[in-house]
């Protein structure tokens, strides 16, 4: 199988994993949860950062995962000042995807408000604040790490909510001429309240404001854009945007369901990524999606054409292609000029084995018994995980096992 793009992460959120089940109040909603990541980001260290994004990395290669980009906004120490390398962090998330063996997409993410109407930031945004000026010097200073191969530099505005029109169209503009084909990823559309609060200080819907005042196309992804109507779905399809998808994070957030199965229709590109890390599953993301489709429909096999009757093989490649685009990377399959990231399925897995060829990918994302059929897992034609191990295993989940006992102990 070819190796699978994860197109949206928060690396650091993996510690934050299964902290927040429970009832702080009554409305629980991604805004509540969202002031509980923030004062668990305001502890972190760069080698916390590393540790965490090391146990992340190689949790998923042994996913299936083969590249990830990498959304990352904690910039600053924890008083929001700058480290005297601004590059710190990142060059953190560098070494970790490098130690762990995975292709990298790095954004850099440029936020500046708390708010739509250019709210000052809060206390808790004070590590992810930057101007457009120091986030394209950021950009500058590791664009030379690139190459394309295993590394790639991007951008991430973080949202409407977090940038103004003017911050957007000179961070635009800078691109133009400094990395005309840089891949920019923004959250978008994803909760109702920010479609809301769009409609009054912008006057449209966030991705109909993007639509029409912007002119996204191939190189823009815009992560979830799950509050989207009829004419927003059709003119996003059109756009050649790739939308990316996190159902497991969607689904613990509560934030809704994606039109799927209209965007689809429509020829529209998207991939899959697991945004906070409460699951590193490729299964758990294409299973969600698809299930989403049918809990809200009420029919089966909603995500199939008639020229693609497999829902698991339709979601798979579709997510293959769009995650190798919205990377800016040669990831695109197993194909003569892009680069070796491919899968090893163990035949004998239960799950697989007898099955014929038709049903073998089905096998893998629809049936949920126990341990994935992932024997092994190239990158670049090296080969990563090994009989369902990672050579670096143990020691990542040693410093995790201690970085989190630190974090934990100082809540």
């Amino acid at each position: 199988m070819p190796g699978m793009p994860n197109l949206h992460s928060h690396a650091f959120q993996r510690a934050m994993a299964g902290l927040t089940e429970y009832m702080a109040k009554p409305d629980d909603s991604f805004w509540s949860w969202r002031e509980l990541m923030y004062r668990f980001a305001a502890k972190l260290t760069p080698e916390d950062m590393q540790a965490i994004a090391r146990q992340l990395y190689i949790e998923m290669l042994k996913a299936g995962y083969t590249s990830v980009c990498e959304f990352h906004y904690l910039h600053h120490d924890h008083n929001g000042t700058p480290y005297s390398d601004r590059a710190e962090m990142s060059n953190r998330i560098i070494a970790a995807a490098a130690d762990a063996g995975i292709g990298l997409t790095l954004l850099p993410v440029l936020y500046r408000y708390s708010g739509f109407g250019e709210k000052p930031p809060t206390i808790g945004q004070q590590r992810f604040v930057n101007n457009v000026d120091s986030i394209i010097e950021l950009i500058e200073t590791l664009r030379p790490k690139a190459d394309n191969n295993s590394l790639q530099i991007g951008i991430a505005p973080h949202s409407l909510r977090a940038v103004s029109k003017l911050d957007l169209t000179t961070l635009i503009d800078a691109l133009k001429t400094m990395a005309p084909e840089m891949p920019i990823h923004i959250h978008i559309a994803e909760q109702s309240k920010e479609v809301d609060e769009g409609l009054i200080y912008l006057g449209q819907r966030p991705v109909e404001w993007l639509l029409h005042e912007v002119g996204i196309n191939q190189r823009w992804c815009l992560v979830h854009a799950t509050h989207i109507n009829e004419q927003e779905t059709a003119g996003l399809a059109a756009s050649n945007a790739v939308v990316a998808l996190c159902s497991s994070t969607e689904a613990n957030l509560g934030d809704g369901v994606f039109p799927a199965t209209n965007y689809l229709a429509a020829n529209g590109k998207f991939g899959i990524g697991s945004d906070s890390n409460v699951s590193i599953s490729i299964a758990e993301e294409l299973r969600l999606l698809e299930y989403s489709q049918r809990l809200t429909e009420r029919h089966r096999n909603r995500l199939a054409t008639p020229d693609s009757p497999s829902v698991a093989d339709r979601l798979y490649l579709g997510a293959v292609a769009g995650g190798a685009q919205a990377s800016g990377r040669a990831i695109g399959g197993l194909a003569v000029g892009q680069k070796a990231d491919f899968l090893v399925l163990d035949e004998n897995h239960p799950n697989i084995a007898a099955r014929p060829m038709l049903h073998q990918s089905a096998g893998w994302i629809f049936c949920n018994h126990g341990n994935e059929p992932i024997l092994d897992v190239y990158v670049g034609g090296q080969n990563v995980i090994k009989e369902r191990h990672h050579i670096k295993e143990e020691s990542a989940a040693s410093d995790y096992r201690k970085t989190l006992a630190r974090l934990l102990q100082a809540s």
